[in-house]
């Protein structure tokens, strides 16, 4: 594929719903453009764009792929993202190196959950966006209808430069709104031929031109003032005008297509070359200096070489493939680059354009162009790529923070290493989950947006490191603690010829005001010899992490050390470690011991229509409301609510706002639990016991 100018490429992101087209509508451009020559299905797995095998398992998009096609003399790479709300950081991935965002929209559906927050999250880019009403050939499809929940949405700005022609329920043509002429569509090839337009939708088209030249006028003062004069605009003032008013978002243009019957396609992607933004014409890209200097970097081939990874696969044949946009500058093949957030430089064999997982070998890729590489050693996705003698760093993603924590588990015991070793490659390609070894639950916590995810990690442990692993609720770290003061003695004593051992204390515990053990002695006359007391606190620090009640860590422990005895010959530190435990497996049943469970401090983000039903829900998870502060998407709730009441909130919250409900979650403090949820943990503890002890 030749080398085009940034004037020549446009970057556009694919996004809506699951379900909504998509994928179908990639598939459908690369067949118009001859980049394949039969169009696939996602039920049939052999799309272009969804061809990990876990997407061809499930049918659906998983991750953010890419595909380099040719149209009318430029460019267009088209990067496909995932529907389902879980994979959100796959769809930021997508918007931040994007030009222009393509939201689909069903025409039997309209707008829905997933279309509204890809609109919102491309307005917090400040990236036009246009939509299409796709799948016209379905049973049931209403153009009119699903425009009406796009102005409702959103507004007056919504407006169509494309007009469904239907008769008998089937799409036969299509108007060109801005051009005011119409055309009938070939359902085998896909081509539009003039035609004169349909009587009944000539006031229509009149009264949208009238609305376009509107917006237009109000691009440019000299517009506005031809456009009261009565004078006419000519094509290329509408064509700029239309161009300025989507690029500064006053515009939101919508067309109408089928992807699955190529109808109208080819009329869309001819609109795309005229009217959306090309790289070139985009805001300067804001980027740090070594000296920590901000600076303006705009799409030249000429500039500072500026390269973004973006997305990162994880193939076990070819190894890690890293995803880039040149921002600057042009990255050619066969040379060393740096990394500044590594420190470290980077060997580049050769680069390679993507469509989907075929690579397209380049000698070089320039400004505003997305290329590949293969086989990087540290470069992951998020970092800047450019040249040791000027370093740059580009800004990054802001992924979301993982919510929901589920362990993780081998089928087969022994295994777990090969998970820890799967799950780490497989963070190179999705970035928004976590997973740590909780050394005092012993489990092996994997974190991540909603269960769909999690699901989708474990799978692919499977398909791409052959090793089966099973997901369950991570057990609640709960902590124990005293309520009383008390006395008791611990005394150690065994006689088995020659030197036997001895130890003897005395130790009052009591509530303690730090949560580490605090240890301190009052010893008067040397009953225990100074050099015995190291080994009594050791031997209490190694006790404390069992309690009495449930076997969780004890916290907020006061231990004095205030009597005893020792033998000259017999005592020794081992002696006085075991009197210190017996004193304390003693002492805590007798000091009123119990359970504490964790707080989180949880932020909501909903909408204001969803208020009550979270609240109330709140309330029966033992949750406390702080406060409800509005924000620009709604209302959020702050609370804090008691860990193990949050367990599946990421679902339930999905369930409860139809998806568009998100939070935050992070640990507060402990405090007592109720004695009905001490009771069920004190049980479940002890035939967990039993069962290790079987």
């Amino acid at each position: 594929m030749k080398i085009y100018p940034a004037d020549k490429i446009c970057n556009l992101v694919l996004l809506g719903h699951g379900g909504s087209g998509k994928t179908a509508f990639a598939e459908a451009i690369l067949y118009n453009a001859k980049v394949i020559d039969r169009m696939g299905k996602s039920n049939d797995g052999n799309t272009v764009m969804d061809f990990d095998p876990e997407e061809i398992r499930r049918q659906i998009s998983l991750n953010t792929s890419t595909a380099a096609c040719e149209w009318d003399q430029y460019k267009i790479n088209l990067i496909d993202t995932p529907g389902d709300f879980d994979f959100v950081g796959e769809v930021l991935q997508g918007i931040h190196i994007a030009d222009a965002g393509l939201i689909m929209i069903g025409a039997k559906d309209g707008l829905s959950v997933g279309s509204e927050k890809a609109l919102n999250m491309c307005r917090r880019k400040k990236l036009p966006v246009a939509f299409v009403i796709s799948r016209m050939d379905e049973n049931n499809a209403n153009f009119d209808k699903a425009l009406e929940t796009l102005k409702d949405a959103i507004g007056q700005t919504v407006i169509p430069l494309a007009l469904p022609i239907v008769v008998n329920n089937e799409m036969t043509g299509i108007i060109d709104v801005i051009k005011q002429q119409a055309y009938s569509l070939d359902h085998k090839k896909g081509t539009a031929t003039p035609v004169d337009m349909p009587t009944d939708q000539v006031d229509a088209v009149g009264s949208l031109c009238e609305a376009i030249h509107e917006m237009v006028a109000e691009t440019d003062e000299a517009l506005m003032e031809k456009f009261f004069s009565g004078e006419a605009f000519t094509d290329a003032e509408v064509t700029a005008g239309v161009k300025a008013a989507i690029r500064e978002g006053s515009l939101y243009p919508v067309f109408a297509a089928s992807a699955t019957a190529n109808w109208g396609v080819r009329f869309i992607m001819d609109q795309f070359i005229q009217y959306l933004p090309k790289t070139s014409e985009g805001q300067p890209v804001e980027a740090k200096t070594a000296e920590g200097e901000m600076v303006s970097l705009t799409p030249d081939p000429q500039g500072p070489l500026a390269a973004f990874v973006f997305k990162t696969i994880a193939d076990p044949f070819v190894g890690r493939i890293s995803l880039f946009k040149v921002y600057s500058g042009t990255l050619k093949a066969n040379s060393t680059l740096y990394n500044p957030d590594r420190e470290k430089e980077e060997r580049i064999s050769s680069v390679f354009l993507m469509i989907g997982k075929k690579q397209i070998t380049q000698d070089q890729i320039t400004a505003g162009d997305i290329g590949a590489v293969s086989k990087l050693s540290l470069t992951a996705t998020n970092d800047t790529l450019c040249e040791r003698s000027h370093i740059i760093r580009l800004p990054q993603i802001n992924f979301p923070v993982p919510c929901l924590s589920m362990a993780i588990f081998p089928q087969v015991k022994g295994e777990e290493d090969k998970i820890m070793s799967g799950l780490n490659k497989l963070k190179d390609e999705d970035p928004v989950f976590n997973v740590v070894n909780d050394a005092e639950t012993h489990q092996m916590i994997i974190s991540g947006l909603g269960e769909q995810q999690l699901d989708v990690l474990r799978s692919k442990l499977k398909t791409k490191f052959n090793v089966e692993a099973s997901l369950e609720e991570a057990r609640v770290p709960y902590r124990e603690t005293i309520r009383k003061k008390v006395k008791v003695q611990g005394r150690h004593k065994k006689q088995t010829g020659g030197h036997g051992q001895y130890g003897d204390v005395w130790i009052e515990f009591e509530p303690g005001e730090e949560e580490n053990l605090v240890f301190e002695q009052k010893i008067f006359g040397g009953s225990v010899p100074k050099s015995f007391h190291p080994a009594v606190e050791k031997g209490l620090q190694e006790a404390i992490g069992k309690g009495s009640l449930a076997g969780y860590p004890v916290v907020n422990l006061k231990a004095t050390l205030v009597d005893g005895s020792y033998h000259d010959v017999d005592s020794s530190e081992m002696a006085f470690k075991i009197a210190a435990r017996l004193a304390y497996k003693a002492g805590l049943p007798l000091a009123s011991p119990v359970l504490l469970e964790p707080i989180s401090i949880v932020e909501i983000h909903i909408p204001d229509d969803y208020l009550g039903d979270i609240m109330g829900d709140l309330n029966k998870r033992r949750g406390r409301i702080m406060g409800i502060n509005p924000d620009d998407e709604g209302q959020v709730v702050q609370a804090e609510v008691p860990t193990s009441e949050m367990g599946k909130y990421a679902s339930d919250l999905k369930s409860m706002t139809q998806g568009r409900g998100w939070y935050t979650i992070n640990f507060a403090r402990y405090e007592q639990a109720p004695q009905v949820v001490s009771e069920k943990v004190i049980a479940d503890a002890k035939a967990r016991m039993e069962e290790d002890e079987e």
